[in-house]
């Protein structure tokens, strides 16, 4: 049995994180997102809202499981036994610091591999950030994520904006 992590912080988790999680999920037979708690960051939502909200938004495919880690790829690899690591890639940016990543996790232990995606072009432009902007900005953004998931970001810098005013 082929397992494999699909690791990001997702914060949020946007329209191409999603397009690269169904595409993982019809090439192997399970998969796991590894949301990332970096607490060198400070995210807009904390680890267990985007894991709730991946959750949400990955219900309908079987073989999708979402958990939270800390530390290490390699060794969250080692914990959950998987023997891949997916990432997507936008642009050729990407792929120099995915590749240094990649070597990285092959130095550190030489038998999981990096699988690579290439992101449809729809997608090419999103990223997480982007979708935040857009969104402090009073932006639409329905396009860039789940409708659950939008919601849920309005509603946060909504609450984020209230605690600044008081």
């Amino acid at each position: 049995m082929t397992r494999a992590i699909y690791p990001g912080s997702f914060d949020p988790v946007t329209n191409g994180h999603l397009d690269v999680i169904k595409r993982s999920a019809k090439i192997v037979d399970e998969l796991i997102v590894g949301v990332l708690n970096n607490n060198l960051k400070s995210p807009l939502f904390n680890v267990d809202n985007r894991v709730k909200m991946l959750n949400e938004v990955v219900a309908d495919i079987p073989n999708v499981k979402v958990m939270a880690f800390d530390g290490l790829l390699v060794d969250f690899a080692h914990q959950v036994d998987a023997q891949v690591i997916i990432r997507g890639l936008r642009a050729v940016t990407d792929f120099e610091y995915e590749l240094q990543m990649s070597q990285t996790n092959m130095v550190l232990d030489d038998n999981i591999e990096t699988l690579f995606l290439s992101t449809k072009l729809e997608y090419a432009y999103l990223n997480s950030s982007t979708v935040k902007e857009v969104a402090s900005h009073g932006g639409d953004i329905s396009r860039f994520v789940p409708d659950v998931v939008a919601k849920q970001i309005i509603n946060k810098i909504e609450e984020l904006k209230e605690n600044k005013n008081e």
